[in-house]
């Protein structure tokens, strides 16, 4: 499911109220007036404003040719359940365009899996042995931190030397399970463990429930089946 388009990077802090604001336009549910208020308030130059808006564009303004439906059907999710969490919305449009943003949400989710906490230095490191000891790197690490933070799902403290988790998402039962596995698969690019898919790292946010292997058999744009050891794996269809 992965494509050879290029990937922008993740390079700013993007709050959540933006994100909602620019899901609202696509969605036809306000104008593009309302997000272009935001970023005025809170962006001083030009330069800055349009680094945010390719950010935005990317998320749900104007998608990669080939997550445009994907796109389209997460804002239909929100369009039938406008309470639907904006954050898992928006982290699922991240991780199906932006790997950088993905790598970093899967080393988070790693190294609070068992205390709940971790350092950013810990983060950053793992992102230098990935990516090299680059101040880009750095500052784009920070730049995915500080949203997730702003998204609702870790705290920063010890001025930000600390990362920890805060209590999940809960998202029994809404249609946004399904459609989030499939961006962690194009995430991945290869097929998933439905067992493991609770504890998966990239997904260390939310609380997708008990009834998992149901939901996704009820979607229509993943399949279940077995591996070569016997194992329930999701994969996309085909």
């Amino acid at each position: 499911m992965k494509s050879p388009s290029p990937r922008i990077g993740f390079d700013r802090f993007i709050q959540l109220e933006w994100a909602r604001a620019a899901l609202r336009v696509r969605a036809g549910m306000t104008g593009i007036e309302e997000l272009t208020e935001l970023i005025d308030a809170s962006h001083s130059g030009p330069a800055a404003k349009k680094k945010t808006r390719t950010v935005l564009n990317r998320l749900w303004l104007e998608p990669l040719p080939e997550l445009v439906t994907f796109a389209n059907r997460g804002v239909q999710i929100y369009k039938d359940a406008p309470g639907t969490s904006v954050a898992s919305l928006t982290w699922g449009m991240a991780l199906a365009c932006y790997p950088f943003f993905g790598r970093v949400a899967e080393i988070v989710g790693r190294l609070t899996a068992l205390q709940g906490e971790c350092t950013s230095a810990e983060v950053h490191r793992r992102m230098a042995e990935l990516y090299g000891e680059r101040e880009g790197t750095r500052r784009m690490t920070n730049m995915v931190l500080q949203s997730q933070a702003d998204w609702g799902v870790i705290d920063r403290p010890n001025k930000g030397k600390q990362i920890v988790r805060k209590s999940p998402i809960d998202l029994e039962g809404s249609s946004v399970v399904s459609w989030l596995v499939e961006a962690c698969l194009r995430h991945a690019g290869r097929s998933l463990s439905v067992a493991n898919l609770e504890a998966n790292p990239l997904l260390y946010p939310f609380r997708l429930g008990e009834s998992i292997s149901y939901v996704l058999s009820e979607c229509g744009m993943l399949e279940i089946r077995m591996d070569s050891a016997g194992n329930q794996v999701v994969a996309p269809p085909g």
